[in-house]
C-alpha cells in the first residue's frame, strides 16, 4: 500500500517545503516533493497545511504506560513502547537504571528477541549505571552502584544489544570501560558524576562524546576554600563536539538554561530526552511504583523532596517545551528530537530526517504543536 501525505508543511534537511507531499511505501519514504498532486491508487492523508516532521528518537526513557523496562518482560517492553509511540516516539533505546545482574540479563534477552521483529522501534538498550558516583546517585539505588567490572561489561557488550552505557569517569577502570564500549560500537556518556575536568578530558580521549541528562546529577562550578573549581558541566561546555542530552520537561532544566546550552552546543550537539518513568502516559497519576517517589508539579520527586527522580514527559511535550518555553524555532526543536540523536547513535543513514530511502517515521503537528498523527515505519500509531 502506498500512502501519500499532501498539503503539508514539510521539514526537510534543506528547510521547509510549503504545500508539499511525501510518498511512502513498505515502511520507507519514496520521495519528498513540492508537487502536491494526489497519486492514483495511494491512500491520501490530507495534512491541511499542518507540520510534517521526522519522528522522535528517544535516547533515555525508563518506561511508560504504567510499565518499567526494568521488569524485563516482553509485555512490559511492549506496553511502555506503545505508550511513547502514541506521543511521537518512533525509535527508542529502552533505559535500565542501576539494577541487578539478573535484571540486566533479562532485559538484554528481551531486547534481543524484540529487535529481531520486523519494523521494531527498538534500536538497542541504554544502561544508566551501575558505574556511578554514590555522591551523585540521585534516584539511583546506591546499594547497586559499583565500579566497572570487566567480566560483566564484556559479557553485556558481547550481546550486541547494549548500544549506550553511562559512567562516572572518575571511577577506577573507567578508561578501560570506555575503550571497550567504543571498540564494541557502544556509545558512552558521562553521568551521575562528581568528576573533575581532567576526568572528562580522559573520557573524551578514550572515546566518550556524550553527557547524560546534562547539568543534572553532575558536578559543576563550586568553591574549595577560597578557590573556584570547575566540574563536569564546565568541562563538557569546553569541549565543542561533546554531545549533550537535556531533559526538556521545563523542570529538570529551566528554559533559560536550555537556551544557554543551545548557545554553546547548537543543534548539532544537543538533543532532547524525556528520562521518563513508568507513569509517563498515565494521566492523573500521583505516585510512581516506588514508595519513595511522588508525582508533584508535573515531575517525579523523591518523597522527601530532596531530589528529582525522573520525568513524566513524552516526546510531544519536549517539542512544546523547547518552542513555547525555551523559544527555539520549531525546526531546531524537531532536529533535536530526530536528526541529532540519530547522528549521535549512528543511525542517521535510515532515521532522523524526511528523505528518500529513509524509514517512514513521521509526525503530524498542528499550529499549537499538538500531535495529530504518528507513523512509525509507515504504520499509523496515532
Amino acid at each position: 500500500m502506498i500512502t501519500q501525505f499532501i498539503n503539508a508543511h514539510i521539514l526537510t534537511p534543506k528547510g521547509w517545503i510549503e504545500n508539499g507531499s511525501v510518498l511512502i511505501e513498505n515502511g520507507k519514504i519514496l520521495n519528498v516533493t513540492h508537487l502536491n498532486m494526489p497519486v492514483v491508487g495511494a491512500e491520501i492523508v490530507d495534512c491541511q497545511g499542518m507540520h510534517l516532521v521526522p519522528g522522535g528518537i528517544e535516547l533515555h526513557v525508563h518506561g511508560g504506560g504504567g510499565r518499567d523496562f526494568m521488569e524485563g518482560t516482553e509485555e512490559a517492553f511492549r506496553v511502555a513502547i506503545d505508550a511513547h509511540m502514541k506521543h511521537g516516539t518512533t525509535a527508542i533505546y529502552p533505559t535500565m537504571s542501576c539494577s541487578t545482574d539478573e535484571m540486566y540479563r533479562a532485559s538484554i534477552e528481551t531486547a534481543k528477541k524484540l529487535m529481531k521483529e520486523p519494523d521494531t522501534p527498538i534500536m538497542g538498550l541504554h544502561l544508566e549505571g551501575p558505574y556511578f558516583s554514590t555522591k551523585m546517585a540521585g534516584a539511583q539505588n546506591p546499594k547497586l552502584i559499583t565500579p566497572p567490572v570487566k567480566e560483566t561489561y564484556d559479557e553485556y557488550l558481547a550481546s550486541g544489544v547494549v548500544k549506550r552505557w553511562d559512567i562516572a569517569p572518575e571511577l577506577p577502570g573507567a578508561k578501560e570501560f570506555i575503550e571497550a564500549c567504543h571498540a564494541a560500537g557502544c556509545v558512552t556518556a558521562v553521568g551521575h558524576t562528581a568528576c573533575d575536568p581532567e576526568h572528562v578530558e580522559m573520557a573524551y580521549k578514550a572515546g566518550c562524546r556524550h553527557a547524560t541528562h546534562f547539568t543534572n546529577a553532575m558536578s559543576s562550578l563550586h568553591k574549595k576554600r577560597e578557590f573556584k573549581v570547575a566540574g563536569c558541566v564546565e568541562a563538557v561546555y569546553a569541549i565543542r563536539d561533546f554531545n549533550v542530552e537535556v531533559i526538556a520537561d521545563g523542570i529538570h532544566v529551566p528554559p533559560v538554561v536550555m537556551r544557554q546550552i543551545y548557545n554553546s552546543k547548537g543543534v548539532e550537539h544537543m538533543c532532547l530526552v524525556t528520562d521518563s518513568l513508568a507513569v509517563a502516559g498515565c494521566p492523573g497519576a500521583t505516585r510512581t511504583f516506588n514508595d519513595n517517589e511522588i508525582i508533584e508539579d508535573g515531575v517525579c520527586k523523591l518523597a522527601d523532596r530532596s531530589a528529582l527522580a525522573g520525568s513524566i514527559a513524552t516526546m510531544d511535550r519536549l517539542l512544546r517545551t523547547a518552542v513555547q518555553m525555551a523559544g527555539f524555532k520549531l525546526e531546531e526543536a524537531c532536529r533535536m528530537i530526530s536528526e541529532t540523536p540519530a547522528r549521535i547513535m549512528g543511525i542517521f543513514d535510515r532515521k532522523g530526517s524526511l528523505e528518500e530511502g529513509k524509514d517512514a517515521d513521521i509526525l503530524l503537528l498542528d499550529e499549537d504543536l499538538q500531535l495529530q498523527g504518528v507513523w512509525a515505519m509507515g504504520k499509523k500509531k496515532r
